[in-house]
């Protein structure tokens, strides 16, 4: 398998757990967002939509991370990054939703992009713009997990629900974004990074990362 990826890119990172976790072996493509290869015509001819991440395995391709993890899931199904009941999965479903279509489309670079270059928004301006979507959206995950206690945002192993909160954290962090009020976030994301399989596959220890 190869994984083309940006070390940033909270998509991108949601992938690289899950390939960890299941103990995946694959090829580490970068694609580098900043200088827009993203839109270069070789990237193009692997994803229609130039977003990362995309995943190559054999002839097929795979493109939007929550796509590519369920791919993974049930081509790769040990060990299991949904719950056994119909029940579980849709609260984990939904907890990674409300991350995934909720805070991290207000935020990814493209939309950031805009405000500045064409909306001649100031870094100020933008940087308010994505804490406010940032914070507010992690209240309701907040909500999500005190109503529903656990070691992680669903029982006593990480799920699909960690991978999408992880990344986003990371980005948080980034922008300086308050946490402290969303304290059963902040637990669960500690209990998360104390695993390799979120540690070793962070920005910061990716081979493009700089």
């Amino acid at each position: 398998m190869q994984l083309y990826n940006y070390f940033r890119s909270s998509a991108s990172y949601r992938v690289r757990i899950a390939l960890a976790l299941k103990g995946l072996d694959y090829d580490y493509i970068p694609v580098h967002l900043v200088k827009r290869e993203h839109l270069d015509d070789g990237y193009t001819a692997v994803s229609t939509s130039r977003l990362v991440p995309t995943l190559q395995d054999g002839d097929a391709l795979v493109s939007q991370s929550l796509a590519i993890i369920e791919y993974l899931e049930e081509t790769h199904p040990k060990p299991p990054l949904l719950p056994a009941d119909a029940l579980g999965r849709a609260r984990v479903r939904a907890i990674a939703q409300d991350i995934a279509c909720e805070i991290h489309p207000l935020n990814n670079l493209r939309v950031l992009r805009y405000l500045t270059h064409d909306l001649k928004l100031s870094e100020d301006d933008k940087n308010r713009w994505y804490r406010h979507w940032v914070e507010t959206g992690l209240e309701a995950v907040e909500r999500q997990l005190a109503a529903q206690p656990a070691r992680f945002c669903h029982g006593d192993a990480p799920t699909l629900a960690d991978l999408t909160l992880v990344p986003q954290i990371f980005n948080a962090q980034r922008f300086h974004c308050r946490t402290e009020h969303v304290p059963q976030v902040m637990r669960v994301f500690e209990a998360c990074m104390q695993l390799d399989a979120f540690r070793q596959t962070q920005p910061s220890a990716c081979p493009d990362a700089g």
